[in-house]
């Protein structure tokens, strides 16, 4: 009897592992469904504050459009967010981003113009580094047919905002000039483009010089941005130009009015300069906004110049401009058909290499956008990198996975 007993609370014990253990997979099996990998951002500061975790899905509101992600861009100004520079930031935790591509999932009550399996690009209010975004129906376009998602995760933020500087704000017209800071960047290259479509405009761009190589036939005349670019510009066209798009903010205001002509506009659309470490430096953010403070409002009337700032995202979210962007878009939309603009991809990441990512736009590395493509598996090297992480050998390991890649 105590052997049949035994054999019993075996048999049992071996149901109830094979029960729970099918429980778990069941309850696993139901949470996949409602749950999503997201990049988070856990906190202000270094790359440490990022890591890929489960979240709740969310499900679309009324008016919201919900997209199964599959490229997401990145940004300098995702770099800002993640060290707090930016103004009135969500709480953390957040999931980052603002612009992704893929395919209508569903759509939420009173939403109108889109279909389950509709291909898509569109803005987001934060949330857009994930598996699956809700977003309303006014920041939803459809792709064109020949475009692929990592391009649309490359068009619409960049080529929005270049349009609008150089086309609402500059009013940009033929024979003029323009000078363009980070000129191998993505906004630099849609700006160089969309440049190229009005006849005899002269651009100036501003790069790093190993970047020249790439970006040499996109401009007119390309500088080092560690040089006196002042002069060599004004060498080239004495009166200065007639534009400048000034992502960097700092000492280069001042000295990019210096080259203004009468009636120019200089256009302030980040502030690059301000990320000068991995986090937050007050010394770096007083100092570029105090080098900007010291442009002369009474100047400014007596030489007859402009100096303007822009925010796309501020247009979108806060200012409810949608209907003037989604007229943009079109425009932009029939250039692309028409072949006349194309989005410069850098390339692409998984989710899970977003550090890496945002080191290589830190280091300013890159050559148009940076894409994250979510149904991309991290390198090898990289899974080394997680086995060790927490650990002393991490950077090491990050870094060889860094110079692998590139």
């Amino acid at each position: 009897m105590a052997k049949e007993g035994a054999d019993m609370t075996e048999e049992t014990e071996y149901m109830i592992d094979k029960n729970v253990s099918k429980e778990a997979e069941n309850v696993e099996s139901s949470g996949d469904a409602k749950e999503m990998r997201a990049v988070v951002l856990a906190g202000f500061g270094g790359l440490n504050k990022l890591r890929v975790t489960k979240k709740a899905m969310p499900e679309p509101q009324d008016g919201e459009v919900k997209i199964r992600v599959k490229a997401c861009g990145l940004n300098f100004l995702d770099l800002m967010v993640r060290q707090g520079t930016v103004d009135n930031p969500p709480k953390p935790p957040l999931v980052p981003g603002f612009e992704c591509s893929g395919i209508v999932e569903s759509v939420g009550e009173n939403t109108t113009g889109f279909e389950i399996g509709d291909r898509v690009m569109a803005f987001v209010n934060y949330n857009a580094w994930a598996e699956v975004v809700c977003t309303p129906v006014d920041f939803v376009y459809k792709m064109p047919e020949e475009m692929t998602f990592a391009e649309a995760a490359a068009f619409s933020l960049n080529f929005v905002a270049a349009y609008m500087m150089l086309f609402e704000v500059a009013n940009l017209r033929e024979g003029m000039s323009v000078l363009v800071h980070s000129a191998g960047g993505g906004v630099g290259q849609a700006v160089a483009q969309l440049c190229s479509t009005v006849p005899n405009v002269t651009v100036f761009g501003i790069a790093s010089c190993f970047k020249h190589a790439a970006i040499r036939d996109s401009v007119t005349h390309l500088f080092d941005r560690n040089v006196d670019y002042i002069q060599e510009v004004k060498k080239i066209s004495p009166e200065g130009v007639d534009i400048v798009l000034d992502c960097l903010c700092g000492e280069n205001t001042a000295k990019g009015l210096t080259l203004l002509r009468p009636l120019g506009t200089y256009i302030l659309y980040g502030a690059s300069n301000m990320v000068t470490g991995e986090t937050k430096s007050f010394f770096s953010f007083a100092k570029s906004w105090w080098q900007v403070e010291k442009v002369n409002p009474i100047k400014l009337y007596e030489e007859n110049k402009v100096i303007a700032g822009f925010s796309l995202l501020n247009l979108l979210f806060k200012h409810g401009k949608c209907s003037l962007v989604k007229s943009v878009m079109d425009k932009l939309l029939c250039l692309y058909d028409q072949k006349k603009i194309k989005p410069v991809v850098d390339s692409l990441w998984a989710l899970e290499e977003v550090k890496e990512a945002m080191q290589r736009i830190h280091d300013r590395g890159n050559i148009g956008k940076l894409i994250l493509d979510v149904e991309k598996s991290p390198t090898p090297l990289y899974c080394m990198t997680l086995m060790v992480e927490g650990t002393e050998e991490e950077e090491r390991v990050g870094e060889m996975a860094i110079n692998w890649q590139l």
